[in-house]
């Protein structure tokens, strides 16, 4: 079993920062890669940005360019930089952790965009 836990969400006015942080523990020995995905209202989850534990990077197109994903793996620590951010980035952002046998995920932080 692994556990996933997200910090850092909160209310930002747009062109702003915030960095998200996502710290897994339990077995996170088995973890190949982690990710981090978005779910607004009446919207389905989407991916932002994974990593893996050989630091290969992918970013949606919405991200690219604006948001960075990184890991310490001696903290089993999954984050995700995001600069520049607009109203539309606004959503529960959810941390993934991805094993061989299933994928886990956190309960998600809120990240709101707004003037």
């Amino acid at each position: 079993q692994v556990q996933l836990v997200e910090s850092g969400g909160g209310l930002v006015q747009p062109g702003g920062s915030l960095r998200l942080s996502c710290a897994a523990s339990g077995s996170s020995s088995v973890i190949y890669g982690m990710g981090w995905y978005r779910q607004s209202p009446g919207s389905q989850r989407e991916l932002v940005a994974t990593i893996s534990k050989d630091g290969g990077t992918g970013y949606a197109d919405s991200a690219r360019g604006r948001f960075t994903i990184s890991m310490d793996n001696a903290k089993n620590t999954v984050y995700l930089q995001m600069d520049s951010l607009k109203p539309e980035d606004t959503a529960v952002y959810v941390c993934n952790a991805a094993t061989f046998l299933r994928g886990y995920w956190g309960q998600g932080t809120q990240v709101t965009v707004s003037s």
